[in-house]
């Protein structure tokens, strides 16, 4: 039997940051660990806000085919896993070129290894 009622994993608008300054604010002013196929900036938010995710696809990845594929990698790892986080975040990732080998498993696996690392997960 599950443990309460079901959650929704929808990935709504209001949970995506959107504009430069607010990705540029993230790397200022919060906090950066490197891991396998990507780098995390974030920052924790105020209780009762919403975690955010920004991607960042650089061209040195690829052409658009494998940028594009290295962004939905990422927001479907934040996606599965966003009730995980202990705390709302502000989170951008940044692709590294190795993404590109990686299926979704070797992905997620990367992503959640910064998040316990740098102790975002829930215990």
């Amino acid at each position: 039997m599950p443990d309460g009622p079901p959650k929704n994993l929808r990935l709504r608008r209001a949970s995506r940051l959107a504009s430069s300054r607010e990705f540029a604010l993230i790397r200022q002013n919060g906090r950066r660990l490197a891991l396998g196929c990507l780098i995390a900036n974030w920052r924790i938010m105020p209780d009762g806000s919403n975690s955010r995710l920004g991607v960042v696809t650089a061209k040195s990845i690829g052409n658009s085919v494998k940028r594009s594929r290295a962004r939905r990698l990422l927001r479907e790892s934040f996606r599965l896993h966003q009730h995980d986080l202990a705390a709302p975040v502000d989170l951008v990732l940044v692709a590294r070129p190795s993404i590109v080998q990686k299926d979704f498993a070797g992905v997620e696996k990367d992503y959640l290894c910064v998040l316990s690392r740098s102790k975002l997960l829930k215990a």
